[in-house]
């Protein structure tokens, strides 16, 4: 088949669709995307990565802002917590439902109704006069980025009809998950410089303007399929089962567990989720089709993404502390360094998109995981080694992890069909959040438990400081000179952090070999996708 510019094939296209007209043959309104050129393409995939950018920075932007804004609103330790919770846990519950409300009522539709409500919940947000204003406003911001991210996905799917050229562009989407993950704390810290804390909401307001007339000129107005039935019920039990099982991770995370909160969590995470996979395997139109993992490509994918999220959440969380805590590096300064995840994972992911036809899923995905894991362990070298080896090791990390995000999305969504698109990029979203609430509730915790034990007070110093590292390096500062106890925190520090390491390790190498056992047949050569789904 002779391969024409964009120009010459939209002209000739055009053509037959007027001609088509004059003998009164009309092109349904979904191949509309077939004609759109490879400028409109790209330029959709800029305005959606704009959407996904802002989802994954308001999800790491406030960890520089949080101290600020909590001073200011006089919030307590609970409020502080639900500051910065709310938004995780309403968009995990949300985000199985919104994908199937896309694949109803249209994609494009979904994501405008997303950033209207992201923009005017921002707004919220950065002029809230209490802490439970702000609560509600990061909620709100959940609702909307949970209408926005599966449609962010899904439009790719649509738009993009070459194989090939999706591809380059899922790679596009994927990396920027990570870009903005890492640009969230460096955002952060150089707006708090200037401004008051609200400039890290208000910083959305035009981004969303921006995206929302850029939809509007280049996205494809595809309609849903109006016979396609969401169903209230399952979206709910579903929202309550996730949101049951996050609070109890969170819980559990916790130093100190309250059973009753557990109790409860398990009791609603495993009554919603039950009833919501007994409803459906009664309707003819679930919002979740069970039988899609069955597909080893989409399970594999499905792996990848959660995998590589909790690495990459992890590796931030822990390492933004260390150099904080133990380097004495400004904020904005460590944001800095831990960009170096994703500098590595852009190069990964482009050429990730770019080389899945001739390398096959397998060698991205399983090879992508433990190139990551050998990054983990440079890192973890790197607590005796010095800075140097510890910023290598974050580099190869984003290196295994961009290149496993790059294909994962592929993975997924290119082993559905285009009209259950919506349901597919909702799977891994939710992948996505997991992996991150995973890695936070439980490596934060198990950070600050390894500190507690390993820790060995000089003669004199307070119990406190052997509980937190932070409060030891401000009871040192009270107390001059303070040399022993700033040596043992640091050291007890150090050795949590190294274990950290090794334990992200761990995982990866388990994701390696449970998606390198899956895509057994996916080698170089093989296709990206498996049919009869």
């Amino acid at each position: 088949m002779l391969r024409m510019h964009d120009r010459n094939y939209t002209f000739w296209m055009v053509q037959f669709e007027h001609a088509s007209s004059c003998a009164g043959i009309f092109l349904h309104r979904k191949d509309v995307p077939h004609l759109m050129t490879a400028r409109r393409r790209w330029s959709l995939l800029a305005t959606v990565a704009a959407g996904l950018i802002l989802i994954t920075l308001d999800n790491s932007i406030l960890y520089t802002a949080l101290p600020t804004l909590a001073e200011d609103l006089g919030a307590t330790h609970s409020e502080r917590l639900w500051i910065v919770n709310a938004y995780p846990l309403v968009m995990a519950g949300l985000l199985l439902g919104s994908g199937t409300l896309g694949d109803r009522y249209g994609h494009r539709r979904l994501y405008l109704t997303g950033l209207i409500i992201f923009g005017v919940a921002s707004l919220i947000a950065a002029f809230a006069p209490t802490a439970l204003t702000l609560i509600g406003a990061r909620g709100l911001l959940a609702v909307g980025a949970a209408a926005m991210m599966p449609a962010t996905l899904a439009l790719i799917r649509i738009t993009f009809t070459d194989e090939r050229e999706r591809n380059i562009a899922i790679g596009v989407w994927g990396s920027m998950s990570v870009i903005g993950a890492a640009l969230g704390p460096i955002i952060s810290g150089a707006l708090l410089n200037s401004f008051w804390w609200g400039s890290v909401f208000l910083i959305n307001v035009p981004v969303v303007i921006v995206a929302l007339v850029a939809t509007v000129i280049v996205a494809p107005n595809t309609s849903g399929d109006p016979t396609k039935h969401w169903d209230l019920r399952s979206s709910v039990q579903v929202m309550i089962g996730i949101v049951g099982l996050v609070v109890l991770i969170k819980e559990f995370g916790k130093t100190s567990p309250s059973i009753t909160i557990a109790i409860g969590a398990t009791l609603a995470g495993g009554i919603g989720l039950t009833f919501f996979a007994r409803r459906q395997r009664r309707l003819a139109h679930p919002l979740l089709d069970f039988a899609i993992f069955r597909n080893r490509a989409f399970a594999s994918g499905v792996i990848g993404a959660a995998v590589a999220m909790f690495a990459l959440a992890g590796l931030q969380l822990v390492s933004t502390q260390r150099f904080q805590l133990v380097d004495g590096f400004s904020p904005l300064k460590a944001g800095f360094l831990v960009t170096a995840t994703a500098a590595g994972s852009l190069l990964s992911s482009l050429a990730g998109g770019a080389l899945l036809h001739h390398i096959g899923l397998r060698i991205l995905i399983a090879g992508g995981l433990m190139i990551a894991a050998i990054g983990a362990i440079i890192t973890y070298v790197g607590v005796e080694q010095g800075l140097g080896w510890i910023i290598a090791g974050l580099f190869v990390v984003g290196l295994g992890i961009g290149a496993t995000m790059s294909v994962a999305s592929t993975a997924i969504v290119g082993n559905v069909p285009v009209e259950r698109a919506g349901m597919a990029s909702s799977v891994e979203e939710v992948s996505y959040e997991f992996g991150s609430l995973t890695a936070v509730a439980i490596l934060g915790s198990l950070l600050s438990a390894i500190y507690t034990t390993v820790i060995t007070l000089p003669t004199g110093a307070p119990a406190a400081a052997g509980e937190d590292i932070a409060e030891a390096v401000e009871i040192a500062a009270r107390n001059p000179p303070g040399t022993d106890l700033l040596t043992a925190a640091y050291d007890a520090f150090n050795t949590g952090y190294g274990i950290i390491m090794l334990i992200i390790a761990g995982v990866l190498i388990v994701g390696t070999v449970a998606t390198g056992r899956l895509l057994r047949d996916h080698g170089p050569g093989s296709a990206a996708s498996e049919h009869g789904h």
